[in-house]
């Protein structure tokens, strides 16, 4: 008989390792695919193909997925300077429904009838990807070990060493998932309310003890040059400068935050290039934005990282996001200058031709060329007609 093929969405970690073993085990025909949404090298990839297939994978496929999570979602990320609780850049969440709908293509090109992940019962994970798979494709079966047998990363280790395959103790204690926009560490030490990761736990030391001043170029909100040399394109630009950060140890924190399923969660990460090129496009947008523009489109950002993180990327509201934030960066361009050190970095200032600051209008705090005194005056009289007419009303409550 002909096995059943089942597409397992494989990161090549400890649980998707399991599901191979588990799922061959079963009688599955396994393929193996995974969607590189950036951070993986050519000779990583290969080490992924080799460990699948010596686990039992029959198949195994890795698809690029760069340039469409980057054309799709993360610039709208940039645009919108989209933080969780204003510290986490949403580098593993944002990027789950594009490695679903890929594995989904490839199920409909191998004409496989079941799907696989790897992610618990206890996170955010399962709800992003079985929600893809339900919006898009509802007849296909989800099978998820790891979840439905409720397995510690310990039990995992011993089904894959009992069956003579060798882990790495250490690696097996870290969850660690690795993307363009950034890389999450879960272990022990995220557990906990105070705990911070040891220094080895972090996949990126600190390299370099100097400090050295670069320049980012964007044109209407992307980032295309790099110390005045323009990129082959914005994704180049985001490898590069991961590369530089990652020299001096910039982007780790500790993000805490609410998860889909109702608990607290917490979860390390380094993301070197997304919190310096939020950071840079958001001081750019100080410069370049009215006041109005820079409030709603805050407000609708907002919501934008919330419906990534929750797993509602494919709902049709945020198309319609994306268009208010395209609309808004007609205006952001110019160079932001910035000076990175040993674990931080600091906005110096920007250059722009859209700079709002360079007006005939006056300079704040000092010059005032397009009003006189009198129309201040004025101004300010009107402007607290409410409030007077509020305590005219009420003089009690003065």
């Amino acid at each position: 008989m002909t096995k059943e093929k089942v597409v397992l969405a494989y990161s090549g970690g400890l649980d998707t390792s399991y599901c191979i073993l588990y799922l061959k085990e079963t009688g599955y025909d396994v393929h193996a695919v995974h969607v590189n949404t950036g951070g993986f090298s050519d000779s990583e990839v290969g080490l992924l193909e080799q460990r699948a297939r010596a686990l039992g994978a029959s198949e195994f496929e890795s698809i690029n997925n760069e340039q469409d999570y980057y054309v799709k979602c993360l610039r709208y990320m940039i645009y919108g300077n989209v933080l969780r609780n204003n510290t986490y850049p949403l580098s593993v969440s944002s990027e789950r429904v594009f490695q679903a709908i890929a594995v989904l293509e490839y199920c409909q090109k191998v004409g496989a009838r079941y799907v696989a992940h790897g992610s618990t019962g206890a996170g955010n994970d399962q709800i992003r990807f079985d929600g893809a798979f339900e919006s898009l494709a509802s007849h296909i079966e989800v099978i998820t070990p790891i979840r439905d047998q409720r397995l510690s990363r310990q039990e995992e280790i011993r089904f894959i060493e009992e069956r003579g395959y060798q882990w790495d103790e250490q690696k097996g204690v870290y969850s660690i998932n690795k993307g363009i926009w950034g890389t999450s560490i879960g272990g022990k030490e995220t557990l906990t309310s105070h705990q911070s990761l040891p220094e080895d736990a972090w996949l990126h030391q600190c390299d370099r003890n100097d400090a050295t001043e670069i320049q980012i170029t964007f044109s209407k909100g992307q980032p295309i040059a790099m110390n005045g040399q323009r990129q082959e394109s914005p994704l180049s630009l985001i490898k590069t400068l991961n590369e530089l950060g990652h020299e001096y140890a910039i982007g780790r924190d500790i993000h805490v935050g609410d998860t889909i399923i109702g608990i607290k969660g917490r979860v390390a990460f380094e993301a070197p290039a997304a919190l310096i090129l939020i950071k840079a496009h958001e001081l750019l947008e100080k410069h370049t934005l009215t006041k109005w523009q820079a409030y709603w489109k805050k407000q609708l950002a907002d919501w934008y990282g919330m419906f990534l993180h929750e797993g509602k990327y494919l709902e049709p509201v945020m198309r319609n996001i994306e268009g208010f934030l395209t609309d808004s960066q007609d205006t952001v361009n110019g160079e932001v200058f910035i000076r990175l050190h040993p674990y931080r970095f600091e906005l110096l200032g920007i250059q722009s031709k859209n700079d709002l600051m360079n007006s005939d209008f006056g300079q704040y705090g000092e010059t005032n060329l397009a009003w006189s005194g009198e129309d201040a005056k004025g101004f300010t009289k009107i402007y607290s007609n409410a409030d007077k007419l509020f305590y005219h009303v009420n003089p009690d409550m003065k």
